[in-house]
């Protein structure tokens, strides 16, 4: 059965502003249901579909960080 293109992963590594890693670290202790994985995908997703992007795996990714709990 062929995958669903918005379940395949890639490893990413970026350097962040400390400001805003403690910012992601306070919020996944507040708010269990998130990792750090959910997070940087939901923003990225956020960003993307708020500055245009069409993809609709992009789509429901944007959509998923806002409804799913």
């Amino acid at each position: 059965m062929p995958q669903d293109p918005s379940d395949a992963a890639i490893s990413l590594e970026a350097e962040v502003p400390e400001v805003l890693f403690d910012g992601m670290r306070q919020f996944i202790e507040q708010h269990p249901q998130w990792d750090q994985y959910r997070l940087i995908t939901s923003a990225l997703a956020g960003f993307l579909f708020q500055h245009g992007c069409k993809d609709a795996c992009v789509q429901q990714h944007y959509l998923n960080g806002l409804f799913l709990r």
